[in-house]
């Protein structure tokens, strides 16, 4: 599961706190001036010239329901040394519901940038958003600024053009910012090392609801899991650009907290079950602790590893992936959500239960890579790998897909109510798998790219770009063209120069 698109509806606030650590002690501040430096070029004095080498974190409270969006500067700390790339430090990828800049006040200039989705930008697309109000911790991370910096958060607007929601000023001398470095949270581990962090990818696996005496089957379970993802492409072929470390983090007790099946728990970093009332959505609320945990380690992606049999997992982009750890399809899980957080790449199923409102008659452009509303057919966001002849829309055997699916679905449904062990669900889900890899690879255009409706959890009006795909299936299919490009980007922006 993964952060939807949708256009930004709210009536926005900016609310920013903390006012003495801006300069001159005034809370509001004027908009940023645009520079050239927006677009992607990176900044002229270098990393040396703007930064340490330090991780500053601002902390803060994105609240909203109702119409209303609210964003409340929380606290300004270290975290732990920079490990990201000391070369590309804006980001011209365009991904990410959200955008934040970081902006030299003497000059200026756009000296750091990197887009993400939230929890709060996916909680927008359920229908508790138009009842409720909720409030959602979120942090941005970027190298330390060697002198005063405005940083700037934006949010795409119905049109995808990203606009201003709030903003506020960092002085890195203000007494109310804090450079001190916690201790490690747990035991950290190397899985593979290829170089310096600034050159490399960095992942960090992290526990959770693994007791004391489970470390060891955790360590395990790090080597499977990541041993997989490197078994797709392009991960395996990009693997030298990627270093893996993992954190022991041990629970009181075995397990996470699953409210559906009335087995609560407290776990260091409050990974749940249930999200959004969705039984198999797995992620942590606690923004806080969970980059409190990861400031143990370099890194830029982090995975938790989830030590429970039921299946479930979740991924959003440039924040968190979670997978559980104990069923027969949890490598796929793993693999897919990852997807999510790396690449920001779209769920491109749409025929299972979701917790998100669908069925809109009309559907802004994803911004997501692999996901379209093909507004215009000559303009396809991948339009270059498609070949000549192959028409757009592009003819699937979409009925008899949904047919078969609506049958699982429906079987698996009745397992979940009648509270069935995870390995009859397991026994479903293979069968699906043999009917959906016979039916999707025996089509006409199933090597081909195209744009084939059904994605993102509609049915209609918005497609993929080939007919399976592991962001569509559990098939034995690994990413699609498209997909593995995306990802390839973002292993561009983390280890090239």
């Amino acid at each position: 599961m993964s952060m939807r698109s949708a256009p930004a509806r709210a009536v926005i606030v900016a609310v920013i706190a903390l006012a003495a650590m801006t300069n001159g002690g005034s809370a509001q501040q004027p908009p940023a001036k645009a520079s050239a430096e927006t677009s992607g070029a990176q900044p002229l004095a270098g990393f040396d010239g703007y930064f340490s080498d330090k991780t500053m974190r601002v902390d803060y409270f994105h609240s909203g329901g109702v119409g209303q969006e609210i964003v409340a500067l929380d606290r300004v700390v270290s975290d732990g040394p920079w490990s990201g790339s000391r070369t590309r430090l804006v980001d011209d990828t365009n991904l990410g519901k959200y955008l934040f800049e970081v902006i030299d006040r003497e000059s200026n200039l756009v000296i750091y940038s990197r887009g993400f989705a939230s929890i709060y930008g996916e909680w927008e697309t359920t229908a508790e958003y138009k009842a409720r109000h909720r409030t959602f911790p979120e942090s941005l991370r970027f190298p330390w600024p060697k002198q005063p910096v405005q940083v700037v958060l934006k949010k795409r607007d119905a049109e995808n053009s990203f606009r201003e929601i709030w903003s506020t000023v960092v002085d890195p001398a203000s007494r109310f910012v804090n450079p001190a470095d916690l201790p490690s949270a747990g035991k950290l581990w190397t899985v593979f090392e290829n170089g310096p962090a600034s050159t490399k990818v960095d992942l960090l696996v992290i526990s959770e609801g693994y007791a004391a005496d489970q470390i060891d089957k955790f360590h395990g379970d790090v080597k499977r899991l990541v041993t997989r993802l490197f078994e797709y492409e392009p991960f395996k072929s990009r693997r030298a650009d990627f270093n893996v470390r993992a954190l022991d983090l041990p629970s009181p007790r075995s397990g996470v907290n699953r409210a559906r099946a009335q087995s609560f728990r407290r776990t260091p970093m409050s990974v749940e079950f249930n999200i959004f009332d969705s039984e198999r959505y797995v992620l942590t609320y606690d923004d806080r602790t969970l980059r409190n945990v990861a400031s143990s380690a370099p890194y830029e992606f982090i995975e938790v590893l989830v030590n429970e049999e039921q299946y479930g997992g979740g991924g959003i982009f440039n924040f968190q992936a979670t997978a559980s750890v104990d069923h027969a399809y949890a490598e796929y899980v793993f693999v897919h959500e990852f997807g999510h957080h790396f690449a920001g790449l779209a769920d491109e199923y749409y025929t299972s239960d979701v917790a998100y409102e669908t069925g809109a008659a009309e559907h802004v452009e994803p911004w997501e890579p692999n996901a379209t509303a093909m507004h215009d057919p000559s303009r396809l966001k991948w339009r270059d790998l498609v070949e000549p002849g192959t028409p757009l829309p592009t003819p699937w055997e979409k009925e008899s897909y949904e047919k078969q699916s609506r049958e699982s679905q429906a079987r698996r449904r009745k397992l979940l109510a009648s509270n069935a062990p995870q390995s009859e669900i397991d026994k479903l889900f293979r069968e699906e798998e043999a009917w959906s890899t016979k039916l999707l690879g025996g089509m006409k255009f199933s090597p081909k790219v195209g744009a084939f409706e059904g994605a993102s959890y509609e049915a209609k009006g918005l497609y993929r770009p080939e007919a399976d795909c592991i962001m569509f299936t559990r098939d034995p299919v690994g990413f699609c063209r498209v997909c593995r490009r995306a990802i390839e980007r973002i292993i561009d922006l983390y280890a090239r120069p």
